[in-house]
C-alpha cells in the first residue's frame, strides 16, 4: 500500500498537490482556519492535512501564531516577485495614486483570471468601503466595471468563457443574459470605459477604463468605486480613462 493510500488521499496526489489544496483553503473570508476547518475546505484527510501543514509552517509557507492557520510570510516575499505584481503594479501604481488623490474615491487595479477578476492592487484611504475584494481576491468579471473593461477588448472565445461559467445574480440590477452582456460590452470602446450601476454591491457603482500591453492587448483595468450617489460616470470616467491611457503609456 502507498503512502497516499495509506493517509486516504488520491493516490495520484504528490506533495505538492497536497499543498496546493492546503493553500487553496485559503481565500479572503477565511483568512485564518482552524485544524477542522483546513481539513473540511482542503478536503484532505485529518493527518494528511496536519502533517502536511506542518511541513509548510517549516517552510515558512504557514503560520500558525496560536491555535489558527495563516498563509505565511514567506508566500508574501515570493508573490511580490511575480510578474503581475512587480512589472504591472509598479508601471501602473502611480497613476493609480493620482486618481485616488484627484477622486478621493476607492481605486483598484485588476486582472482577468478565468472568469473572474483578480484584484491586484488598492487604494482606499480613510474611508474603505468594506464590501469591496481585498488584494488578493476575487470577483466576477460579468458585473464588474474591471471586468468588462477587459472583457470588450478581449477575444470573443475569452467573453464566451465567462458566460459559459454562469451569469450570477448578485444584485436586482445585475445583467444575466448573454446577450444583454454583450450589448454592455459593445458599448465600451465608444465611450472608453465600463460601467458597474450597482450590479456587484447594492450602492456602490464602479467606473474602469482598460489598460493595454506593449503588444497592443489588454492586460488589466483601473477603475474608480465608491458610493453610488458620489460616483457618476459622466464625472469619473474622463478621469478614469485618462489615467488608463497614461499607465497603458507607461
Amino acid at each position: 500500500m502507498s503512502p497516499a493510500e495509506r493517509d486516504g488521499s488520491s493516490p495520484g496526489m504528490g506533495g505538492l498537490e497536497r499543498a496546493a489544496a492546503i493553500l487553496g483553503a485559503f481565500d479572503a473570508a477565511h483568512r485564518e482556519l482552524s485544524l477542522a476547518a483546513l481539513v473540511a475546505r482542503s478536503g484532505l484527510p485529518r493527518s494528511t492535512a496536519h502533517r502536511t501543514a506542518d511541513k509548510m509552517l517549516r517552510l515558512g509557507w504557514l503560520d500558525k501564531p496560536e491555535d489558527r492557520y495563516r498563509i505565511g510570510n514567506r508566500l508574501f516575499e515570493v508573490s511580490g516577485l511575480a510578474p503581475i505584481r512587480h512589472e504591472l503594479r509598479e508601471a501602473v501604481l502611480p497613476y493609480l495614486q493620482e486618481l485616488y488623490h484627484a477622486t478621493r474615491t476607492t481605486v483598484q487595479l485588476g486582472v482577468l483570471s478565468g472568469a473572474q477578476i483578480l484584484v491586484v492592487e488598492k487604494i482606499s484611504g480613510h474611508r474603505p468601503l468594506p464590501m469591496l475584494s481585498q488584494v488578493g481576491g476575487m470577483i466576477p468579471a460579468h458585473c464588474s466595471a474591471l471586468g468588462r473593461a477587459v472583457l470588450a477588448y478581449s477575444r470573443a472565445a475569452t467573453v464566451q468563457a465567462v458566460i459559459d461559467a454562469g451569469l450570477e445574480r448578485r444584485t436586482p440590477r445585475t445583467i444575466t443574459t448573454p446577450t444583454a452582456l454583450r450589448r454592455e460590452l459593445a458599448a465600451i470602446p465608444d465611450r472608453g470605459w465600463a460601467v458597474d450601476r450597482e450590479e456587484g454591491n447594492i450602492g456602490v457603482s464602479c467606473v474602469a477604463a482598460p489598460i493595454f500591453g506593449p503588444q497592443g492587448g489588454v492586460v488589466a483595468a483601473l477603475s474608480v468605486t465608491g458610493p453610488s450617489a458620489l460616483v457618476r460616470s459622466d464625472r469619473a470616467g474622463p478621469a478614469v480613462r485618462m489615467a488608463a491611457a497614461a499607465a497603458s503609456r507607461a
